[in-house]
């Protein structure tokens, strides 16, 4: 699988072949969720701390 192919759709053969690529793109899947939400976890506690913050300066 080359970066070309990304997004498009593959014809399928056999219950394998199809078992192969759903775990491929599934992959990609988790690899995009493992990334994301620390980042917007991260971005979420942020914004709780300078509230925070602001709250005690008033």
């Amino acid at each position: 699988m080359t970066l070309d192919t990304i997004g498009q759709i593959k014809e399928v053969f056999t219950l394998v072949d199809f078992y192969q690529y759903i775990k491929g793109v599934e992959y990609l899947i988790c690899v995009a969720f493992f990334i994301g939400f620390p980042m917007f976890y991260r971005y979420l506690h942020k914004r709780e701390q300078e509230e925070g913050k602001e709250a005690a300066r008033h």
